[in-house]
């Protein structure tokens, strides 16, 4: 478990590499004690240059996020 500038701690972690994109999953815990996931993408524009998208999802919109997270993977398949 790691803690960043902000303060929060990093109780997960993971990545996904996906050609010139790579996605990273962070479920932190802030000094307020809440939980959140933090999932960025990172995609190689140039050489040694990257963008950065993150989006946040807090303890409390999780399960709604995780369901429509879900049909659209199923409407992928």
């Amino acid at each position: 478990m790691s803690e960043n500038s902000n303060g929060a701690k990093e109780l997960f972690k993971s990545m996904v590499k996906a050609g010139r994109r790579t996605y990273f999953f962070s479920v932190k815990e802030a000094s307020n004690n809440r939980k959140y996931l933090t999932v960025t993408e990172s995609k190689l524009v140039e050489k040694d240059k990257f963008d950065r998208f993150s989006i946040m999802v807090f303890q409390d919109k999780m399960e709604e996020f995780m369901k429509a997270l879900q049909e659209a993977s199923l409407a992928v398949a």
